[in-house]
């Protein structure tokens, strides 16, 4: 099996996503690190590659109900089975301070199960 080589480890989270940027509808998170996400559409998103986007993601294991704000772009896109699969690297973002305590809640989350993650 073919194993990706990533800066940051990712985490698997599910999520709603806003850009008005990229659609009136949202999209769904998939995973996430400090450094970038992977977001898809079940649908087709037209996607420039050179354009950075604001996206409000809202995992369903954040310990607040506030959406993380952050300013990204895309790295990749994918379409398949009209379905767009992008992959963003996260910049910086006026939230990198809760960014970076989300990373850190889900990597004790992943450490110790039975930590009571919300």
């Amino acid at each position: 099996m073919l194993q990706e080589k990533r800066q940051n480890p990712r985490y698997k989270e599910i999520g709603k996503v806003v850009s008005s940027e990229l659609c009136a509808l949202p999209g769904i998170l998939d995973d996430i690190s400090i450094s970038g996400c992977k977001i898809h559409y079940a649908y087709p998103v037209v996607v420039d590659l050179d354009s950075e986007y604001d996206l409000e993601l809202l995992p369903a294991r954040h310990f607040d109900n506030q959406p993380l704000r952050l300013r990204c772009k895309p790295h990749w896109v994918n379409e398949t089975e009209n379905c767009t699969f992008i992959g963003f690297e996260i910049l910086y973002s006026p939230d990198a301070h809760r960014l970076s305590a989300f990373i850190n809640q889900l990597e004790n989350a992943e450490q110790d199960p039975f930590s009571g993650i919300n």
